[in-house]
């Protein structure tokens, strides 16, 4: 019992950041920002699941670098099973965002067209999609998680760029982007740092719970599969 709960720390730390963040998100005392308004509540799950999707993706690099390294197949599986979940954040982080623009920018259809920081992570999720197209073209299972790995290494890259340098080269309505300043003392005070910080590690743990689960998943199938043959 003891030794389960010592591997399952993270699952229950990540349970009680997540009731905090809500709970917190929803009832704390925000600044009152011209045009933001109480739809500031917003930045602490709109912009966590962003940083989740990026984290994720970070992850599956990784172990997409350490399949290449060692051809284990398990590393491909957590590669994958992270870059699944990863796009199922970053829909997330489109929803609230496009919630969210309504609500201050104006009517949806007019900001989301002329803004690079949304173009570049609607790219970036196209380039992950197109991923697992090339995931279920080949049959062959290593030379799909070698292809698989090979291509995730310069989906990350180009994710990077879209999402983060392109931005920044151009206006954009995004803080931190195009002479657009970030979050700093004024637009995030102290108050609202108390609950962002532990929002954005409750979703990504979240997030790699989530992943683990499917990585389990994937394995089981893979050794049914490998008995029925």
């Amino acid at each position: 019992m003891l030794k389960q709960l010592h591997k399952s720390w993270w699952k229950y730390a990540t349970v009680l950041l997540l009731l905090y963040t809500f709970i917190g998100g929803l009832m704390i005392d925000v600044p009152a920002r011209y045009v933001l308004h109480e739809t500031i509540r917003n930045l602490f799950f709109h912009v966590p699941v962003w940083f989740t999707m990026i984290l994720l993706l970070l992850v599956s690099l990784v172990y997409s670098i350490k399949y290449l390294r060692t051809s284990k197949l398990v590393y491909d599986i957590v590669a994958q099973s992270c870059a699944k979940v990863a796009v199922v954040f970053g829909i997330l982080g489109f929803i609230t965002g496009m919630l969210w623009g309504s609500n201050t920018w104006g009517d949806l259809f007019s900001w989301i067209y002329a803004d690079t920081k949304i173009l570049g992570a609607f790219i970036g999720i196209l380039i992950y999609a197109a991923y697992f197209i090339l995931r279920g073209s080949v049959d062959d299972q290593e030379k799909r998680a070698k292809v698989s790995a090979v291509y995730s290494i310069f989906a990350y890259v180009l994710l990077i760029v879209f999402i983060f340098v392109i931005p920044r080269l151009t206006d954009s309505l995004h803080p931190g982007n195009g002479g657009n300043p970030a979050f700093s003392m004024y637009d995030l005070d102290n108050t609202m740092r108390f609950i962002f910080y532990p929002a954005i590690l409750s979703y990504f743990g979240l997030g790699l719970w989530i992943s683990s689960l499917h990585v389990r998943i994937r394995i089981l199938h893979y050794k049914i599969n490998k008995i029925a043959v």
